[in-house]
């Protein structure tokens, strides 16, 4: 697999850039990936987001469906669209550094 330089951190990714390894994560590595995504600044609710799924990939293996997320993370579907645009559940995983969910395409 191939390895990717963000910032100064460099980690292992699978062929559409999430990370293989979820313990390489830290809050820097979210911050880079969320720029590189096109997401200036990480709120305290992108974060919200953020840590729930790596909770959810870390109790169950796999990052929570779309659905799972608005009904159990506290944000709503408008706003995960808001803080995550173009596919909140696929961009939300990839910068808390997890494996894509199921089901995302």
């Amino acid at each position: 697999m191939p390895n990717k330089t963000i910032g100064a951190f460099t980690i292992e990714v699978d062929d559409e850039g999430f990370m293989l390894d979820h313990t390489q994560w830290n809050r820097d590595i979210a911050t880079a990936i969320a720029q590189q995504e096109g997401i200036a600044t990480l709120t305290d609710r992108h974060l919200l987001v953020v840590d729930f799924m790596r909770k959810e990939f870390i109790e169950k293996g796999t990052g929570p469906s779309i659905r799972r997320l608005t009904k159990e993370s506290g944000v709503e579907t408008k706003e995960l669209y808001a803080l995550f645009p173009g596919g909140p559940a696929k961009k939300a995983a990839k910068i808390a550094g997890i494996k894509k969910p199921a089901g995302c395409i």
